[in-house]
């Protein structure tokens, strides 16, 4: 049986990619650093992931196992037999990863010495392949091939898994709501060893500019409704309501009409201005899925992150002022993510937001737009 080794068994670990390539009847093997979530998956050998919509559908996860961050010599064993890694941790958590994932292709090397292995990168991260080779060469022997036998495939991941609420999960731990939307682009070139045949793999090449699409499309659309939606109606929790908005809605879609006018200037020959207006109607639509009750808080968060010179907003403003585009609206909603104080359902916020609220308290909102964003 193929076998695929996931680093993180959170939404996007077990929700997408676990559940695709369960679905092709891959063995299923997680690590992760939560004991409590790795005993009870060892428990359960399955779990549900539960589509929402008008017609909700429960699809099984099944033949998994998990082993906690800290049983090196397991992973290790897991990293020598299996058919392909993913990793889905997010950037802090991946500096625990790679000096185990280092040691692992070590160990595979010297056991299957022809035998190439890809990794599915399913991180929020541009540029992903070069940070993963940088960051791998830390810990592998100066000698180690990396570059000729590992395939480092960058993804763009568009399935909206929101954060479950607690009674959902007294319900059932394991569970985990999503759309339906179901499709994971893969850089085609990144692949090491054939393509694997799953339905819901999407080779692409010229990757990049997809990896923008995502980005400065359907990143930046879902944190400006969460910012223009907060500055509307700031006691809303749900974001398919601040939606309902015409003033956000409209403020939302002019944003990621900029932004789409923006890369397809920067990439003529990928996609049409025809094509990207079909794309932001129809993640406008997907984001007003009541259904999955995703919230202002969780879209809007991690605002040191999203608010960066190089990430959704930020950095597609920086392309538009290369390519002397207007960027006014994602400008604006830049400026309101500044103002952001949505909270979760126990009325907390982010620890990482609880710093950024003091450090601009103490040195001033146009110092921090300037530090955080690295625009004048």
């Amino acid at each position: 049986m193929n076998k695929i080794l996931i680093f993180g068994a959170g939404k996007i670990g077990r929700a997408f990619i676990a559940q695709l390539f369960s679905n092709a009847g891959y063995q299923i093997v997680f690590v992760d650093p939560d004991l409590h979530l790795v005993n009870l998956l060892n428990q359960k050998n399955t779990y549900n992931v539960v589509v929402k919509g008008k017609n909700e559908e429960i699809i099984p996860v099944e033949n998994i196992s998990a082993l906690h961050l800290s049983e090196k010599d397991a992973i290790i064993k897991e990293i020598c037999s299996a058919s392909i890694t993913a990793t889905s941790v997010g950037l802090e958590g991946l500096h625990a990863v790679f000096p185990i994932l280092a040691e692992g292709l070590s160990a595979r090397r010297k056991v299957k010495r022809t035998q190439l292995m890809d990794i599915i990168i399913a991180e929020n991260i541009r540029n992903a392949a070069d940070f993963f080779i940088k960051e791998l060469k830390k810990y592998v022997k100066a000698e180690f091939p990396l570059d000729q036998s590992v395939g480092f495939v960058e993804t763009s991941i568009g399935k909206m898994v929101p954060v479950m609420l607690e009674k959902d999960l007294r319900e059932d731990p394991l569970q985990l709501f999503t759309e339906e939307f179901n499709i994971l682009l893969v850089d085609s070139d990144g692949f090491k060893s054939a393509i694997p045949e799953i339905e819901g793999l999407c080779p692409k090449k010229n990757f990049k500019a997809w990896v923008d699409r995502k980005f400065f499309i359907h990143n930046l659309g879902h944190a400006s409704a969460a910012y223009f939606g907060f500055q509307a109606i700031p006691d809303e929790k749900m974001l398919w309501k601040v939606l309902q908005n015409p003033v956000v809605y409209r403020q939302t879609y002019h944003a990621m009409l900029q932004s789409a006018r923006i890369i397809q200037n920067k990439y003529p020959g990928e996609y049409s201005m025809n094509e990207l207006h079909d794309h932001i109607l129809d993640l406008l639509d997907r984001f007003q899925n009541k259904y999955l009750n995703d919230t202002v808080y969780r879209v809007g968060c991690d605002l040191y992150r999203k608010l960066g010179k190089n990430d959704r907003l930020a950095g597609a403003i920086n392309l538009g002022m290369e390519q002397d585009l207007p960027f006014n609206f994602i400008l604006n909603a830049l400026i309101a993510g500044f103002q952001f104080r949505a909270t979760d359902e126990k009325g907390m916020i982010l620890e990482a937001d609880k710093v950024f609220f003091d450090e601009m308290d103490r040195i001033g909102i146009k110092n921090m737009f300037h530090k955080v964003t690295g625009i004048t």
